[in-house]
């Protein structure tokens, strides 16, 4: 009898944000589109019953981009690059508010049809998850002359399920443990299916750059690169004792593990959350003088839209705090514990304006955020 294979899956939602505005705005298939813009980049309908959109090439100010679509990316434009900058590469670029409730909606909806097939999931944001598929039934089944065809077709069922439920596509990479499924889900992009074993590492894997491995990040990459290392493959010919001198017991080590596929972290399945907050960077710097009024109202919002957060995942918290990002880039946070655990957005709005009171706001502030932190579970109170 074959010995039994640990299957995990991670799963991850193809240009997600961008690809809910297409449904809200099919019109816009195919064409490129960024996800960043503010309230004043909202589409205008028009008499003729067709959409204004905005575009890149009218943009001013100093937001980023939160998406954009696979043609857009085409274009040289990702994700976290200024508008600005954006701009001078694609000014014909379609750009559109960002909708966050929209966002949260359909990762709900996606997790939920996920979860109709296998349960057992450890979220990792709005747009991604690791699945549980090894004890799923024909999970390892050998099926018409694919040995690996049982969790195969299970990995297409989700993908087929997502869709039904969200008219979205996603992209799953099947291997034996989250840190080469978080490799494999990017392989085949967008819509893709990879399974993978220790034995697909060569000619799959080796010859990715070392930062596609979860874990490595700019400056662990610079300084590999400066040992003459590119590649995974570089990475994986190295003895784990060169890695260890060079990178230190614990990070050497592990480097040695990742590049060979090493990894058995089993899926938190579940965790509670320490804090909820939401934040909003502004289109141009707003004065604590000048803007009281729209600081003011977009101060309430924020508020408003942590307790309605912390209602509906049934939390309560203690310490409100603030975040706040001024011109010169320097962000200042501040944060006060009451003496009751709330979940209402006037206490939690009073509360954050006594921290406000203690920040130096003489400078133009450009983002604005609340925080809600010591959170428990609402019920936990009693009556």
């Amino acid at each position: 009898m074959p010995a039994r294979r640990r299957w995990i899956a991670h799963l991850d939602m193809d240009a997600f944000y961008a690809s809910v505005e297409l449904l809200r705005y099919p019109e816009l298939k195919g064409m490129p589109v960024v996800i960043g813009g503010g309230r004043r980049h909202q589409p205008v309908l028009q008499p003729d019953g067709t959409r204004r959109f905005s575009h890149l090439a009218d943009y001013t100010g100093r937001g980023v981009i939160t998406t954009a679509t696979y043609p857009a990316r085409d274009l040289g434009v990702n994700s976290g690059m200024g508008l600005m900058k954006a701009a001078l590469r694609a000014p014909q670029a379609v750009l559109l508010p960002v909708d966050f409730e929209q966002y949260r909606a359909y990762s709900r909806r996606f997790k939920a049809a996920v979860a109709e097939v296998a349960p057992l999931i450890e979220d990792r944001g709005i747009d991604e998850i690791y699945i549980e598929l090894t004890d799923l039934p024909g999970a390892q089944d050998s099926v018409a002359h694919d040995p690996f065809g049982g969790v195969r077709a299970i990995g297409q069922e989700i993908k087929n399920n997502v869709r039904r439920a969200t008219g979205l596509t996603c992209s799953i990479g099947i291997t034996p443990n989250k840190l080469l499924s978080k490799i494999a889900s990017e392989l085949d992009k967008p819509d893709g299916l990879a399974l993978l074993t220790h034995d697909d590492l060569p000619e799959r894997i080796w010859q990715l750059p070392a930062r596609r491995i979860n874990g490595i990040g700019p400056k662990a990459a610079a300084r590999l690169q400066a040992l003459g290392i590119d590649t995974i493959g570089q990475i994986a010919e190295r003895p784990r004792a060169w890695l260890v001198e060079h990178f230190g017991k614990g990070y050497g080590a592990w480097l040695h593990d990742a590049a060979h596929g090493v990894d058995d972290r089993a899926l938190v399945t579940h965790h509670e959350p320490v804090s909820m907050s939401r934040e909003t960077t502004f289109d141009r710097d707003l004065h604590a003088t000048k803007d009281r009024a729209e600081l003011s109202q977009i101060f309430t919002e924020l508020a408003e839209q942590v307790a309605h957060d912390l209602q509906r995942k049934g939390y309560v918290g203690r310490t409100i705090g603030i975040k706040l990002r001024f011109d010169d880039f320097k962000a200042v946070t501040r944060d006060l514990t009451i003496e009751r655990a709330t979940a209402e957005a006037a206490t939690i709005r009073r509360a954050a304006g006594l921290c406000l009171k203690r920040v130096d706001l003489s400078r133009r502030i450009r983002l604005l955020g609340v925080r809600v932190g010591n959170l428990r579970k609402a019920e936990a109170l009693g009556p």
